[in-house]
């Protein structure tokens, strides 16, 4: 499920409490624990406004206010990461730091599974975000935490440039960051992956929802769900997001297939391609279109966050020989 839809769901049961079991996320996420709301105020001061008590004497914020969950993000980043400035436009997708968090720690497993059981660090590990959008989240984990080099992409050219700006003004990311136009709104790869690029792993976070009306209705059966004594006409989105990160032609199945589809002209270029799935459905057509390109390996790895069971699919087309060859040239020197 999307981050969005995921965390909006989580704020119409409870607002005043943190939602994910943080007990249950990888053993590297730094977020596991409690919020530390001293610790986060002190190092985003900002963050301090939105802190209040829930009705069980815990501080907290209120997780339906979109405004607290952005200082939050702020503070979260500038504690654990390092970021000093790190700012969204109004509507653009401000998501959850501890669940994305977990995407990176998988991928460093995956990684690591095709590395003899050590974890490429360094500049020399190089990663795509598919569609970084303007929070520039996933590059900053997988920096940080492993010092790999990223490249971003996106076809909305504010949320480029707002990425731009974010490395910018941090000095622990320059030149570490690079965020690249897709100027082909049917595109995935094609446009962004050049000539001489190589990636040791792609990430993305796609859009769940086949149309606008399609979201509308999901948010509005869940809020029916709840039984909410009053309901908006509209139920907010505390997360935000703009439409291209919230639906396509085709949801999250449609993205994913068309992904598998041109990850097979860059397939010695890449050695693994991954993207999470929300839904559980989605995987059927997924291999099928998967095993028609030829994928040499296919991994469905599950996250488990709280109650909610999570995933992302990975594929690669190198044979057991490129392989072997992909770790001497990249790998073997980081050992």
């Amino acid at each position: 499920m999307p981050a969005y839809l995921q965390n909006t769901d989580d704020a119409m049961k409870k607002t005043d409490a943190v939602r994910t079991n943080k007990a249950e996320l990888h053993s590297r996420n730094p977020h596991r624990g409690r919020y530390d709301f001293a610790a986060l105020t002190k190092a985003s001061p900002a963050l301090a406004t939105f802190v209040q008590l829930n009705r069980y004497g815990n501080e907290s914020i209120d997780f339906a206010d979109p405004q607290a969950v952005k200082a939050l993000n702020q503070a979260l980043l500038s504690h654990f990461y390092g970021v000093a400035f790190w700012d969204i436009p109004p509507g653009f997708l401000c998501p959850p730091i501890p669940g994305r968090a977990d995407y990176v720690h998988y991928l460093a497993d995956l990684l690591a599974d095709s590395n003899n059981g050590v974890i490429p660090r360094g500049r020399m590990v190089r990663a795509l975000d598919v569609g970084i959008g303007a929070n520039c989240v996933y590059p900053i984990i997988g920096n940080r935490e492993y010092g790999w080099q990223f490249v971003g992409s996106d076809i909305n050219a504010m949320a480029v440039g707002t990425v731009q700006g974010i490395v910018r003004s941090n000095r622990c990311l320059s030149g570490k960051i690079e965020a690249r136009l897709q100027r082909q709104q049917n595109c995935i790869f094609n446009g962004i992956w050049k000539a001489d690029d190589h990636f040791d792993v792609t990430l993305c976070n796609p859009p769940f929802h086949i149309s606008e009306a399609a979201m509308t209705a999901e948010s509005e059966r869940k809020w029916r769900g709840l039984k909410k004594d009053s309901q908006p006409a509209t139920p907010k989105l505390n997360f935000g997001g703009q439409p291209d990160e919230l639906w396509c032609d085709g949801g999250e199945e449609g993205f994913i297939c068309r992904m598998v589809k041109e990850s097979k002209a860059y397939g010695e270029q890449c050695y693994w391609f991954t993207s999470l799935v929300a839904k559980q459905s989605s995987l059927a057509a997924i291999r099928r279109e998967l095993s028609h390109a030829g994928a040499q390996q296919v991994r469905v790895v599950e996250m488990a966050q709280g109650q909610k069971i999570s995933r992302f699919i990975a594929w690669s087309f190198l044979t057991p020989e490129l392989q072997d060859e992909w770790q001497q040239s990249y790998w073997a020197p980081l050992s």
